[in-house]
């Protein structure tokens, strides 16, 4: 099997996905395109040797649709001779797409492949792509269908975390990404946005509430209460898991991931491929899994994967120096942590998504090159990086420093 290595990677800042986020006036397209020729013009990257471009995109419609990848390659001036693939694995979508480039160059069919994401959520609303686990009884039904957030309530319950351990877990994620904000620690990877007219619209991520405490949060009310009550959807999570007399509803719009808009690339390549570019590799793809899950508990994939990965790998939790795991909820966090035993100091240093959001199909890429900066600045080897993901399944993926 051909190695596979990290050449560089980019993304850009979070926009809060609402009308009056400041990137609402962008395309998805554009967006993408953005990370596109930002990878190209720090590399000096001849597009017409680049095999393939894959992105992740939640939900590929309206201005989101059209395999977005290749129309964002003719936006960006790229070769007509690299081609685009569009993929979705809901919430990894962007770390499925890495994955999936990664397995390309290993099978020695590609040896440059831009893999990332992109999701304008102010533009494309969540969910508008619609689809039978939503909308079909004869697929919901077995698969426990319930919000998400309900999920991470059943987490949260079944596994003993309390509104103020979640809460606690918010407060910090806020101070460590406005701590590597202030440091700079984002910015080699980070680009700006800019306007036709070359003005910045947007240079770091918006979504951040860096003065958020336990008091301000202590305000929210539950989030998922009248869904889970209401809805009915808290007699389905007690189905699915009879040992739960009832949910206790502790997450909120401050404990959870930000909606938020935003692209993001990672260049990999061959070690022939990388000769090719006149590029020095940064890490390599070690390994990558994926496996379904608890549909009803649904966001517990990573604990799930991680174990399988490690065992496939022959690697264990000690190999690994930084772990990144999407926080979607605050629960799925305190939960990976619980089960593995894993000190606060090695997951998520930099923050995550509760302070800086979650552009869907993105995020995956995006927290793969934060931990891989953070590697560099910590003069660390090994990385672990996963999602949960809707439905009940999960991905990781390990890079090692090269």
């Amino acid at each position: 099997m051909t190695e596979v290595f990290i050449y560089d990677h980019v993304r850009t800042p979070r926009g809060r996905g609402k009308k009056d986020g400041a990137l609402h006036e962008v395309p998805s397209v554009r967006l993408a395109a953005k990370t596109l020729e930002a990878i190209r013009d720090r590399n000096g990257l001849d597009t017409g040797t680049v095999d393939d471009i894959i992105m992740g995109c939640v939900d590929p419609v309206m201005d989101a649709g059209a395999v977005i990848p290749k129309a964002a390659a003719f936006e960006a001036g790229y070769s007509t001779k690299a081609p685009g693939m569009q993929i979705s694995r809901f919430c990894a979508s962007g770390l499925d797409a890495v994955n999936f480039g990664a397995g390309k160059i290993a099978q020695g069919a590609d040896d440059i492949v831009i893999a990332g994401g992109v999701e304008s959520m102010s533009r494309v609303g969540l969910g508008m792509s619609g689809g039978a686990w939503f909308m079909d009884p004869s697929v919901n039904f077995p698969a426990y269908f319930m919000p998400q957030g309900v999920s991470a309530d059943l987490i949260a319950t079944k596994y003993g975390f309390s509104r103020t351990d979640v809460d606690a877990y918010a407060v910090e994620s806020q101070k460590r990404a406005a701590h590597a904000w202030e440091k700079g620690w984002f910015d080699k990877s980070v680009i700006s946005v800019k306007d036709q007219n070359g003005l910045t619209i947007l240079a770091k991520d918006e979504h951040m509430r860096p003065g958020t405490d336990m008091q301000a949060l202590a305000s929210l009310n539950p989030s998922f209460q009248m869904p889970g009550e209401m809805g009915g959807f808290e007699a389905v999570g007690i189905q699915a898991h009879p040992e739960i007399e009832r949910i206790n509803y502790v997450h909120h719009a401050g404990n959870s991931s930000g909606i938020v808009d935003g692209a993001s690339v990672v260049l990999l390549g061959s070690r022939a491929g990388g000769e090719s570019m006149g590029k020095k590799p940064r890490a390599r793809i070690k390994a990558f899994a994926n496996i379904g899950s608890d549909p009803a508990l649904m966001l517990t994939g990573p604990v799930d994967v991680t174990e399988k990965l490690l065992k496939r790998s022959g690697m264990n939790l000690a190999d690994i120096d930084l772990f990144e795991l999407n926080e979607a909820f605050a629960a799925v966090v305190l939960r990976y942590m619980q089960a593995f035993d894993i000190d606060h100091d090695r997951i998520n240093v930099n923050g995550g998504a509760i302070a800086m959001g979650h552009p869907l199909g993105a995020t995956g890429a995006m927290i793969l090159g934060t931990v891989l900066d953070e590697l560099e600045r910590r003069d660390l080897n090994i990385a672990l990086v996963t999602l949960c993901i809707g439905a009940g399944m999960g991905t990781a993926t390990v890079i090692e420093r090269v």
